[in-house]
């Protein structure tokens, strides 16, 4: 699924990236340029850096 339609980011690449150690939407964007352009997208991109934080400091 599109996460960001402007620059065709998915949620595997944003996942790919929180993977990678991203802990902002701006390093997401840094890294994907997802939320550089209309900035839509930056509210998913953080309920899914919230979420993965969530999943980590719970385990």
């Amino acid at each position: 699924m599109y996460v960001c339609v402007c620059r065709a980011v998915t949620d595997s690449e944003v996942h790919d990236c929180i993977a990678d150690g991203a802990k902002s939407a701006r390093q997401v964007r840094d890294m994907t340029g997802a939320g550089g352009d209309c900035a839509l997208c930056v509210r998913k991109i953080c309920a899914m850096l919230k979420r993965s934080d969530d999943l980590v400091t719970s385990a």
